[in-house]
């Protein structure tokens, strides 16, 4: 279960890729727009002011996000739908999807299917998050395969789960597109000086939320606590502030 309470405790840090991300597309009057993962769907909904003339479709699997979307005064249709079974049509000319695809194991096979799919002239934007070899990744899988959690979450963390800029230049360019693709490592400033580590606070939203829902509450108090104290070692504050590097990949195709 996702909770955008959760999720949206940095939203401003959480926001910036995709701005970063839909900057690069070039379509100046799609027809229909779709992001894939859409969340709470305010991004989704900052959309539409660029592209007024769109049908703009927003598509999460979970329940909870497309309810929080559905609250929003926007012209955007939002809806419970898993991206594996999605399919552009023929008036698809633009598609989003930010932070999603590292949680879908398949989705390269879906990006090929995907491009070779859309109409010409259409654009399709990804980015996924690049950090699975940071220090907080690395804790989480040591002390999820460890002795008393490797058993009932061991499996559940991931090593890499995406490629990286030029594996999907690699991919999206044999699909038959033309490529923009780029990696970038923003180093978020979180203040510190909390109860909580903010590190740790950040990974509850994303990183975080499968292993949770695997333990039991006393279970999750106890992982948490120990992650925590590893955090706080990696990520020492400094001036107020924890830096939290965090590197994003990037890639924007566009139809011939």
């Amino acid at each position: 279960m996702w909770d955008p309470a959760v999720y949206h405790r940095f939203g401003d840090e959480r926001s910036r890729p995709f701005h970063d991300l839909v900057a690069r597309i070039g379509a100046r009057r799609p027809r229909a727009v779709t992001d894939l993962g859409c969340g709470s769907g305010a991004l989704t909904a900052g959309l539409a002011p660029r592209w007024p003339g769109a049908r703009i479709t927003g598509l999460d699997s979970s329940a909870e996000m497309i309810g929080q979307a559905r609250t929003l005064d926007a012209p955007v249709e939002f809806a419970v739908a898993d991206v594996r079974d999605w399919r552009p049509g023929p008036d698809t000319d633009v598609v989003v999807t930010n932070a999603v695809l590292q949680w879908v194991p398949e989705h390269r096979e879906l990006l090929d299917g995907w491009i070779r799919a859309l109409p010409p002239d259409a654009w399709f934007a990804l980015q996924v998050p690049g950090n699975f070899d940071a220090p907080s990744h690395r804790a989480l899988r040591a002390l999820a395969r460890s002795a008393p959690y490797a058993d009932t979450v061991g499996d559940i963390v991931r090593e890499a789960p995406v490629d990286d800029a030029a594996g999907y230049a690699a991919l999206l360019t044999a699909a038959g597109a033309t490529v923009d693709a780029w990696e970038t490592t923003y180093v978020h400033l979180l203040p510190g000086g909390g109860a909580e580590h903010p590190v740790l606070r950040w990974m509850e939203g994303t990183a975080l939320r499968p292993v949770r829902a695997a333990l039991d509450d006393a279970a999750w108090r106890a992982f948490r606590a120990a992650l925590g104290a590893t955090l706080a070692r990696e990520y020492p504050a400094r001036d107020g502030y924890v830096a939290f590097p965090f590197r994003r990949i990037f890639a924007v195709a566009h139809t011939a």
